[in-house]
C-alpha cells in the first residue's frame, strides 16, 4: 500500500520508473527535485520532509506533482512547515501584492532571525531559561491534582522600568511646541512634504468614474443589492470619518443612482466638513450602500492614513461585507474590519477615488512635546469630577461632564489616574490642539497596573500614542498574568489597523520568551485563521512567531497532526452512526468498533501517541488507552479519548474532542471563572472552583479536559430511581451519592469541598447569566467539588420553550444541594447560615472587581461570539453587580435573588424532570 509508505519511498519508485523514459537523462540529479501536492485545505504544499507518509499527507487528489526546488533545501523545508503548521501556504503570503504585508514580513524576518542567531549562541542553561522563564514567581503556589491547571516553574522577565516626571516643575519643563505651531512651521517652509496638509479645507471622496477627477462606482456581482435582477434598484452610499466609535463629523451622503447591477455617480462629492490638519492618525472612512426595499446593508472601511502614516490618494478598489450589526448609529460600522472581503466573486464592489491634495505626499506628522497649563476648578467641581471617574466603563458622560475632565485634565493626572479612559472620552478629537495636548500628558501619565490598562485597548481608544502607552503597562505582567488575559488580547488585534504595533511586537516578544505563551498565542491565533477578516494578519504574526521559535514547531506540527487524525475519526463515526441511524444499538456497536480499529492503525497511534496537550503543555500525552476510548451520544458525535498517565500519579488523562461546536463561549466563560477563582484566592476566599481546561483549535473544533471522578446530577439521581420522573426530587440522591464515596472525616471534608464549591458557582452563574443548567451540565467529584460545564447560554440568555422561559431562577440553589449542605438535617443550620456568607462575601468581591470584566467582555465584542455581539450584552454584567449602588444597596439585592432561588427551586426540579424524562426517552 503506497499510502502507507513515506514520500521519499514513492519518490524512488517514481524516480526508477522515470528512467525508463527517453528524456530521463535532461532530468539531472534527483535532489534537484520534490514533490508537490493540493492538500485538504486547498493549499498547494511541498513535501520537503521525505519522513513523512502520504497518509499523513492527505492530498485532496491522489495526485503528486514533481516540482524543482528553487532555493536551499533548508529554507523551502522552513517554508513549507511553517504552512502546513499555521494553516495557511506562505506561497500565499508571497502573492500578496501589498507593500505592508512585504514590509512587515521583511522587518520580522530580520528580527527572526536575529533572535534565533542569538539562541544560537546560548548555552543549554541560558536557552532553558529563556525558554522556561528565569525567575520564580512568590511562594504559596502549589501543583494540583490536575484538574486544577498545574504550577510548574513560573518565570517573568524585567523590562525597563517607565518613569515619569511627577512634580509641577517637571510639567512646565517640557518644550512648548503645539502640533499646530508645527504645521504653521511647515507651511512657511516651501520646501517641506507638509506644506499642504491644511491646503484644502475639508476632505473629499468623489464619485465620478467618467470625469478626468475623482470618480467611484458601486457593483455587486450577485444582486445583493435588488430583490430581483429585473427591477431597477434606487441606490445610495453614506460615508462617516470615525475615530474609534466617535463620529468626527457629520456623515456624507451620494444622490441616488438607479440600476440593475451596475451603479455609477456622476459629478457626485462627498465632502466632510473637517479640515485635513484636524484628522486624528486613526481616522477610518467607513461605508455602507443602501438599496430601497432591501434590508442588506454592504459595508466596508479604510484608514485615510496607510501605514507610513501618508494620506491615501488615487484609486482604491474596496470589496463589502454583508453582515451587518444592529442598531448601529448613523448606520455604518467603524467597529468592523478595515480589510476588504477577500471572496470578491460574491461581494459587492465600491470603487473610490482620493484626490490628489498637492504635488508632494502629504504625511501625518510626528507630534512634540507640549506643556500646557494645568486648568483648575473649585472644591464643587473636584466633588463632581470624583463621583464622574468612579462611574463603570458602561456609564456614558454627557458632553459638560467632558468638558469638565478636559478642563482637570492635570488633576485627573494627580488624583484619577487609573481613569485614562474617561479623559480619552472627553477629548475632541477632531481638534489638532487637544490630540497635541493629549499626547504631552501621555509622556507624563503615571503607569497604570495592567489590569486597568487593558481597558485602553478597547476599540473606543483607537491613538497609536494611547496603545503603545498601555502596551508598556502591560509589561509589568507575569507571565502567568499574561496568560490569563492572553484570550482578550489576541482578539484586541482586530481593533489594530496596521500589522507593525506595539501590541504584536509585545505579543511576540514575550510568547518567543515562554515556551507555554507561545504554545497559547499559537493555538488562539491560528484557530481563527479561516476567518476572512483576520486570516492575513494572524498568519503573519505566526509566521513571525515560528520563524523565531523553530525549535517550537516539530512539537507544534504533532499536535496539529493528531487533531487531524481525531477529525478523521470524528467525521468516521458521523457518517457510521447516519447510515445505520434505522438500528440505534447495532449502530453503536459498529461505529465503536469502526473507531476503536482505526485508533489501533499505526498511522493513527504513533501521531496521537507521545505529544504534548494542547489543553496544557506542560502535560505529555504518551499512548491511548483504546479501550477506553468511546464517542459521546449528542450531534456532533465528541470523541472521548483517554491517555495512559506516565507523568502524574492518579487516574488516566482524558480529553473530550469536539468537531462541529464552536467552544469559544466555553473557553471565554472557563477564563472569567479563572479570574473569579483568582480574584477570590486573594482576598483569602477559596471555593474551590473546578475551571477545567477548554480550546478551540479550528473552525468550529476544539478541545475538553475530562475532570476526573465526577459524575452529572442527572446520573447520580438516575442511578437512584428506577422512574426517570421521579429522580429529581429524589433529595438523598446526592448526599448517599457521597456518602458511598466517603466516610468518617473524608465525608465531612467533601461536604465543605461541596459547600464552597456550590456558594463559588451559585455566584459566578449569577453574575454571569449562564443559562441552560439542567442537571446534565451541573456535576460533582467524589470528593464533594460542584462545578458546571456546557456554557452555551451567557449574560442572561436563558433557554425558553413555547415563549416560557424554562429557567425562572437567578441561579441553581436546589433543597438536595441544601439537604447535602446541612448533612441530612432539617431547617437552617449553622452550615447552610456559613453557605449564604459565603456567597455574600463572594460577590462583594466581584463587585469590587466589576470594571475589569465589563472591559474583559467588551474586549470580546468583535470575536464573532454568538451572545456577545453589542455593549447592550455587557449590561447584563453591570446590572448583576449592581455598578453604581453602594454595597450596602447591591448586598439587599443579592439577597433578595438568594431567596428568590430558594423560594422558587421548584421550578428548577421541574425542569430536571422534564430533562430527565426526555433523555430516557431518547435512551
Amino acid at each position: 500500500n503506497v499510502t502507507s509508505k513515506s514520500t521519499s519511498s514513492a519518490f524512488q519508485l517514481l524516480w526508477k520508473q522515470a528512467q525508463t523514459l527517453p528524456l530521463f537523462p535532461a532530468l539531472g540529479e534527483m535532489e534537484s527535485y520534490m514533490f508537490e501536492c493540493v492538500n485538504q485545505a486547498a493549499v498547494h504544499e511541498e513535501l520537503e520532509d521525505e519522513t513523512r507518509r502520504l497518509c499523513d499527507v492527505r492530498p485532496f487528489l491522489p495526485v503528486l506533482k514533481l516540482v524543482t526546488r528553487n532555493c536551499g533545501r533548508a529554507e523551502r523545508l522552513l517554508d513549507s512547515k511553517i504552512g502546513v503548521l499555521i494553516g495557511k501556504g506562505l506561497h500565499e503570503l508571497d502573492a500578496i501584492n501589498d507593500q505592508e504585508v512585504k514590509d512587515f514580513r521583511s522587518k520580522m524576518f530580520r528580527l527572526s532571525e536575529e533572535r534565533m542567531q542569538r539562541v544560537q549562541k546560548m548555552s543549554f542553561s541560558e536557552w532553558l531559561q529563556a525558554c522556561f522563564s528565569p525567575q520564580l514567581e512568590p511562594a504559596g503556589t502549589t501543583i494540583t491534582d490536575g484538574v486544577n491547571e498545574p504550577i510548574l516553574l513560573n518565570f517573568t522577565f524585567d523590562y525597563q522600568q517607565f518613569s515619569a516626571p511627577s512634580t509641577q516643575s517637571e510639567l512646565t519643563s517640557i518644550p512648548t511646541l503645539s502640533f499646530l505651531q508645527y504645521i504653521r512651521t511647515c507651511m512657511q517652509a516651501k520646501e517641506s512634504p507638509h506644506l499642504t496638509l491644511v491646503h484644502n479645507s475639508t476632505v473629499k471622496a468623489m464619485f465620478d468614474k467618467e470625469m478626468s477627477t475623482i470618480g467611484a462606482v458601486v457593483n455587486h456581482k450577485m444582486n445583493k443589492l435588488i430583490l430581483q435582477s429585473f427591477l431597477l434598484v434606487q441606490v445610495q452610499v453614506r460615508a462617516g470619518l470615525f475615530h474609534g466609535t466617535e463620529l468626527l463629523c457629520k456623515p456624507a451622503v451620494s444622490s441616488e443612482s438607479s440600476g440593475r447591477s451596475d451603479h455609477m455617480w456622476k459629478e457626485n462629492t462627498l465632502e466632510f466638513d473637517i479640515s485635513v490638519s484636524d484628522l486624528p492618525r486613526m481616522t477610518r472612512l467607513c461605508f455602507a450602500i443602501y438599496a430601497v426595499m432591501d434590508k442588506t446593508i454592504p459595508w466596508v472601511n479604510t484608514m485615510v492614513f496607510d501605514y507610513k502614516g501618508q494620506l491615501k490618494t488615487g484609486d482604491i478598489n474596496l470589496h463589502c461585507w454583508s453582515s451587518f450589526p444592529d442598531e448601529l448609529e448613523e448606520m455604518l460600522n467603524p467597529i468592523g474590519t478595515i480589510q476588504t472581503n477577500p471572496y470578491t466573486e460574491n461581494a459587492t464592489a465600491l470603487y473610490i477615488h482620493f484626490p490628489e491634495y498637492s504635488s508632494h505626499p502629504v504625511v501625518f506628522p510626528p507630534f512634540d512635546k507640549v506643556s500646557w497649563g494645568p486648568g483648575r476648578g473649585g472644591k464643587k467641581f473636584h466633588i463632581e469630577l470624583k463621583e464622574i471617574m468612579e462611574r463603570d466603563p458602561l456609564s456614558q458622560l454627557c458632553e459638560n461632564e467632558k468638558d469638565l475632565i478636559w478642563t482637570l485634565r492635570y488633576d485627573c493626572r494627580e488624583n484619577f489616574p487609573q481613569s485614562l479612559p474617561k479623559l480619552l472620552l472627553s477629548v475632541k478629537w477632531s481638534k489638532h490642539e487637544d490630540m497635541a495636548q493629549l499626547q504631552a500628558l501621555l509622556q507624563i501619565w503615571p503607569k497604570l497596573s495592567p489590569r486597568d490598562a487593558l481597558e485602553l485597548l478597547d476599540f473606543n481608544y483607537p491613538d497609536q500614542y494611547v496603545r503603545e502607552y498601555a502596551v508598556r503597562c502591560l509589561r509589568d505582567m507575569s507571565n502567568e498574568e499574561l496568560s490569563q488575559y492572553l484570550l482578550q488580547l489576541v482578539q484586541v488585534l482586530r481593533y489594530e489597523p496596521y500589522y507593525d504595533c506595539a501590541l504584536t511586537h509585545f505579543l511576540l516578544e514575550r510568547a518567543q520568551g515562554n515556551r507555554k505563551i507561545g504554545h497559547f498565542l499559537f493555538w488562539h491565533l491560528r484557530s481563527e485563521i479561516h476567518m476572512p477578516a483576520v486570516s492575513i494578519q494572524f498568519a503573519l504574526i505566526l509566521e513571525s512567531y515560528c520563524r523565531s521559535c523553530i525549535p517550537h514547531i516539530e512539537i507544534l506540527k504533532k499536535q496539529v497532526e493528531a487533531l487531524s487524525k481525531l477529525k478523521s475519526v470524528n467525521e468516521l463515526i458521523k457518517l457510521g452512526t447516519t447510515k445505520n441511524a434505522r438500528s440505534k444499538t447495532k449502530e453503536a456497536m459498529l461505529t465503536k468498533e469502526a473507531m476503536m480499529t482505526c485508533l489501533r492503525q499505526s498511522g493513527y497511534s504513533e501521531t496521537l501517541s507521545d505529544l504534548h496537550s494542547p489543553l496544557n503543555p506542560h502535560i505529555l500525552l504518551s499512548g491511548i488507552n483504546v479501550e477506553r476510548c468511546r464517542y459521546m451520544d449528542s450531534k456532533m458525535k465528541p470523541l472521548w479519548i483517554v491517555y495512559n498517565n506516565k507523568l502524574m500519579t492518579g487516574d488516566n488523562l482524558g480529553i473530550i474532542f469536539k468537531n462541529g461546536d464552536d467552544l469559544r463561549q466555553d473557553m471565554l466563560t472557563l477564563q472569567i471563572l479563572r479570574l473569579m477563582d483568582l480574584l477570590w484566592k486573594e482576598a483569602n476566599l477559596d471555593l474551590r472552583i473546578v475551571p477545567y481546561g477548554c480550546l478551540a483549535t479550528g473552525d468550529r473544533a476544539g478541545l475538553i479536559e475530562v475532570v476526573s471522578s465526577a459524575d452529572t446530577i442527572a446520573n447520580i439521581q438516575l442511578t437512584s430511581s428506577n422512574v426517570a420522573a421521579a429522580a429529581a426530587f429524589n433529595k438523598d440522591a446526592l448526599l448517599n451519592w457521597l456518602k458511598e464515596r466517603n466516610s468518617g472525616d473524608a465525608l465531612d471534608r467533601a461536604i465543605e469541598e461541596f459547600t464552597l464549591s456550590c456558594a463559588g458557582y451559585c455566584v459566578a452563574t449569577y453574575v454571569l447569566g449562564i443559562g441552560d443548567r439542567h442537571s446534565d451540565n451541573i456535576m460533582v467529584r467524589s470528593t464533594g467539588q460542584l462545578f458546571h460545564i456546557d456554557f452555551g447560554h451567557i449574560l442572561g440568555n436563558f433557554k425558553s420553550k413555547f415563549g416560557i422561559k424554562r429557567e425562572r431562577v437567578p441561579f441553581i440553589l436546589t433543597h438536595d444541594f441544601i439537604h447535602v449542605i446541612q448533612q441530612g438535617k432539617t431547617g437552617y443550620t449553622e452550615k447552610f447560615g456559613s453557605f449564604r456568607q459565603y456567597c455574600e462575601e463572594a460577590y462583594l468581591i466581584l463587585r469590587k472587581n466589576g470594571n475589569l470584566f465589563i472591559t474583559l467582555f467588551a474586549l470580546m465584542l468583535t470575536a464573532g461570539l454568538p451572545e456577545l455581539t453589542s455593549v447592550k450584552d455587557i449590561q447584563y454584567l453591570k446590572d448583576s453587580l449592581a455598578l453604581g449602588k453602594t454595597d450596602d444597596e447591591a448586598l439587599k439585592q443579592f439577597r433578595q435573588k438568594f431567596d428568590e432561588a430558594l423560594r422558587e427551586s421548584w421550578t428548577t426540579k421541574v425542569n430536571w424532570m422534564a430533562h430527565n424524562v426526555a433523555k430516557d426517552n431518547r435512551s
